[in-house]
């Protein structure tokens, strides 16, 4: 199954002084940033709502909290984006209906778009995480996706997230980068960055090159993402800090090492090159590639390799019956 989505033409690049303001400020920052990105966010990290990204979703999700208790009869997601994680926990079965918030107002209304394209309904809020807008006992579960590394106060996220559970509900984060796995990545993106940028000047490669404009957005894109990415973590510390915020049964799991070596050159690739110079043919590589490496991550190398040195972690708990 294949769902095709409408986004809003991508909100104007940021400006060099628009970036510079947004330094003294994450919370500004993450507003720009990602309203910024709305509209072509989609795109960008090759979100759908069809049996590919369902499937991750759904195994993202049960990975660290099993796949007991489903379906969750209410579910909030923070820090939405553009409802990637829900909207595919709910095609998956996870949950029955859910409510999304995030600091953007453009990504509140892409998640509400989405939402409604693929005929579900859902309560969309712009929200602080560090304040959540919703009554005590609200929720059966709370998920999130790559979204508490960007948030100031975890520790304080993670009480408002423990507060709106209803007693037994359960907390279920994922895509986190951890303080290795970020170390490694963001020099494979930005030697990928270098070279490819440098090869396209050549002029028998220049077709392949994307117009200084572009890469000059790109590259203050790319500035502000630096500073809306507050945190990496390590996995027994991200747990003591749930703990400490009051919850309980709290576990963390981590995945994608040779995967994530692998994807972030290539999305790095495929932001410093013109879009339709890379066709089906790239995208069937690229993906069944990332495959097959996760694969060998989850089934060969999670044996051997510590924890703390795959890329991803995921975290899950409990509110206190």
């Amino acid at each position: 199954m294949t769902t095709e989505l409408r986004t809003t033409a991508p909100t104007p690049a940021a400006s060099a002084e628009q970036v510079e303001a947004a330094w003294h400020d994450p919370k500004l920052a993450n507003v720009l940033y990602h309203d910024w990105e709305a509209g072509s966010y989609d795109e960008k990290w090759s979100i759908s709502f069809d049996q590919r990204c369902i499937d991750y979703a759904r195994d993202r999700f049960s990975h660290v909290a099993g796949t007991s208790g489903w379906p969750y009869r209410r579910a909030l997601e923070l820090g939405c984006g553009t409802g990637f994680f829900l909207l595919n926990l709910k095609l998956a079965g996870v949950i029955d209906s859910g409510a999304v918030t995030d600091l953007s107002p453009g990504m509140v209304e892409v998640a509400r778009r989405n939402a409604a394209n693929l005929g579900f309904e859902v309560d969309g809020r712009v929200a602080d995480a560090e304040s959540i807008p919703y009554p005590d006992a609200s929720f059966d579960l709370v998920v999130g996706h790559a979204v508490l590394h960007h948030i100031p106060d975890v520790e304080q996220a993670l009480r408002e997230v423990l507060r709106v559970l209803k007693p037994g509900g359960r907390f279920v984060f994922a895509g986190e980068p951890t303080r290795y796995g970020d170390f490694v990545a963001r020099r494979l993106s930005r030697l990928t960055w270098w070279a490819t940028t440098r090869l396209t000047r050549l002029e028998r490669l220049s077709a392949w090159a994307r117009p200084k404009a572009e890469l000059d957005a790109s590259s203050r894109a790319a500035a502000l993402e630096a500073v809306v990415d507050l945190h990496t973590f390590d996995p027994a510390e991200l747990r003591r800090l749930a703990e400490r915020a009051g919850a309980t049964g709290v576990r963390t799991r981590t995945d994608e090492l040779t995967a994530a070596w692998f994807g972030w050159p290539v999305r790095t690739f495929e932001a410093a090159v013109p879009r339709d110079k890379l066709g089906f043919g790239w995208a069937m590589f690229a993906f069944t590639t990332w495959q097959r490496l996760h694969r060998l991550d989850s089934t060969v190398l999670a044996r051997v390799v510590p924890a703390k040195l795959f890329y991803n972690v995921e975290i899950t708990g409990t509110k206190p019956a």
